[in-house]
């Protein structure tokens, strides 16, 4: 009897255990997943950061192709006063 007694209490540590690591592996799995959680709210944010700085980009592009159509213009304007001769 003794000797079944005791493989029963081998038994309920292995279990315990098992239980324990279970647990364990259940907040780990609760951890990472509120971890990808936030990551996905970062890259959400990185997207958006992304998307502006593109249009910043398109928009200095554009300012810059303005001003150097502005340069020529003023340019000519400035030749065409020299013809004049004033």
């Amino acid at each position: 009897m003794t000797s079944e007694l005791e493989r029963l209490k081998i038994l309920e540590g292995k279990i315990s255990h098992v239980v324990d690591y279970i647990n364990k592996l259940v907040s780990e799995n609760d951890r990472m997943k509120q971890q990808l959680k936030e990551l996905k709210a970062e890259k959400k944010d990185f997207e958006g950061q992304a998307k502006k700085a593109e249009k910043i980009d398109q928009d200095l592009q554009k300012y810059e192709e303005e001003r150097v159509a502005m340069k020529g213009k003023i340019e000519l304007i400035i030749n065409k006063i020299d013809e004049l001769e004033i």
